[in-house]
């Protein structure tokens, strides 16, 4: 009953700690501010992700190639945007399924656990009433690659 009542103060929660660039890679382990705020969102249950404004700012402006080079620089293998997403999407319970085809691609939010007819049901509705089956991708495309 109180979960229908949707209060401000059950709803989950997720903390960015902004560090500088040169802590980036260290940030969890040596910041005793972000030692803090973890320690905080323990006995909350919550999560905490360490990020850089500065070095997202920075990665914005370069192409994939030369971000991931940056990255690997600050001893990174992925940006603190791609974190702070995936977090934020375990915390929500969601998850993103592709699709493509000769003219798109594609990514879909749905609900973990959601059945393959019900996703379907996310592009048209008449996907989910006349599903036979889905297929798992034997390939895995990046962007370039299509």
């Amino acid at each position: 009953m109180i979960k229908e009542m949707n209060l401000l103060t059950l709803k989950p929660t997720l903390y960015v700690a902004n560090v500088a660039e040169d802590e980036v890679a260290t940030a969890y382990d040596e910041n005793p501010y972000v030692q803090k705020v973890k320690e905080f969102a323990a006995k909350e249950g919550a999560e905490v992700v360490a990020i850089s404004a500065k070095v997202e700012s920075e990665i914005a402006e370069l192409d994939p190639d030369e971000a991931k080079a940056f990255l690997e620089d600050l001893g990174e293998t992925e940006s603190g945007l791609d974190r702070l997403i995936k977090a934020a999407f375990d915390l929500l319970g969601l998850q993103t399924f592709l699709t493509a085809g000769p003219d798109e691609c594609r990514a879909w939010t749905i609900v973990k656990g959601t059945t393959a007819p019900k996703a379907a049901g996310k592009i048209h509705t008449d996907f989910e009433r006349g599903f036979i089956r889905g297929q798992l991708p034997l390939q895995c495309l990046s962007r370039k690659d299509t």
